[in-house]
């Protein structure tokens, strides 16, 4: 699917609602010299195509809750579309995309137990009609997600920067059936108001204020703008699985997390043991990014790298290349 063509005007919009996707209209329309109107007008049609959308979600790997894996499954000839299509229907997956390289979907799925991970993967999954083959990686440490990757933006993230610099991550915050009531309310409509969800909670203004501005501020929420790449400006995604020595493993972390394209980066089981996903602008770029980080990462044996062809979900939500 073509990405949308966007103006300067669509770009200061997504600009402002990156860095807050709770930002009022008439704060954007102040900074950008339209009417707010213009404003709601313009991300409207962008969020139309559903290339741009809203995503809240509470993070499973930062609470500690279930098992996330990463799957590839190989697909017998003429399949892959269809199974990719059928994983990106499960409520259980968070991401599924096809790329260059075998027959595989690749697919990062969530189960509360192991017991429950094996059934669904030898079930569920593994009787679906076009599956040859699965291999499956439980995934951790999750290290950096969407949320960092920041676009517009020189300065990284704060979970960039920790993990930058061989900080630990910060320490996540306890949720309670409120707090996960306001974030399904929030997956609905990521900009209600404050007063609205409030009444929605049947709690006061002032504790559903209070309970918002703590999950934002931690990073077991992602309440963020999801923007598809190709439509701001980078149109090649790659994935990449690299076999680190565990001697060198925090250390070739910290040179990862310098890396600004690489937008989700996590350690899993399994020989190849660092599985991370990157943006670029041209195949260039990403020749360029795999010779000097990838080729010259101290404790990497193996890397193996591929471009995404097509992505069927994202952040649980499917994509427009699932229709």
């Amino acid at each position: 699917m073509t990405a949308a063509v966007l103006d300067d005007l669509d770009h200061a919009i997504l600009r402002a609602l990156h860095r807050d996707p709770r930002v009022p209209f008439t704060d954007i329309a102040a900074g950008t010299g339209v009417h707010e109107r213009t404003v709601s007008r313009r991300l409207e049609q962008m969020t139309a195509t559903g290339e741009v959308r809203f995503t809240a979600f509470l993070v499973p790997e930062h609470l500690g809750e279930g098992v996330t894996t990463e799957l590839a499954v190989r697909c017998r000839p003429g399949r892959l579309h269809e199974t990719a299509l059928a994983l990106a229907r499960r409520p259980d997956t968070r991401s599924v995309e096809v790329a260059t390289g075998a027959l595989d979907v690749f697919a990062e799925i969530s189960a509360p137990t192991h017991e429950q991970l094996l059934a669904t993967i030898d079930g569920s999954i593994g009787r679906l009609d076009g599956v040859a083959d699965i291999h499956s990686s439980v995934v951790l440490r999750l290290l950096l997600t969407a949320s960092d990757w920041a676009p517009y933006d020189d300065e990284p993230t704060p979970v960039r920067r920790r993990l930058a610099e061989g900080q630990p991550p910060p320490a996540p915050i306890t949720v309670d059936e409120l707090d996960r009531r306001l974030v399904r309310l929030l997956r609905d409509d990521a900009r209600m108001s404050t007063t609205r969800l409030a009444r929605e909670l049947r709690v006061g203004e002032t504790t559903a204020r209070r309970r918002l501005t703590r999950l934002m501020a931690s990073h077991v929420l992602h309440l963020r703008l999801a923007a598809e790449p190709g439509v701001l400006g980078y149109p090649l995604e790659a994935r990449f699985r690299l076999a680190v020595a565990h001697r060198h493993l925090d250390a070739a972390l910290r040179r990862l997390a310098r890396e600004p394209a690489i937008r989700l980066l996590v350690v899993t089981t399994g020989d190849s043991n660092v599985l991370g996903y990157s943006s670029h602008r041209s195949l260039a770029d990403l020749d360029e990014f795999t010779h000097r980080v990838l080729a010259g990462l101290d404790g990497a044996d193996r890397a193996e790298t591929a471009v995404l062809l097509r992505t069927y979900k994202r952040a649980w939500v499917p994509t427009p290349g699932a229709r």
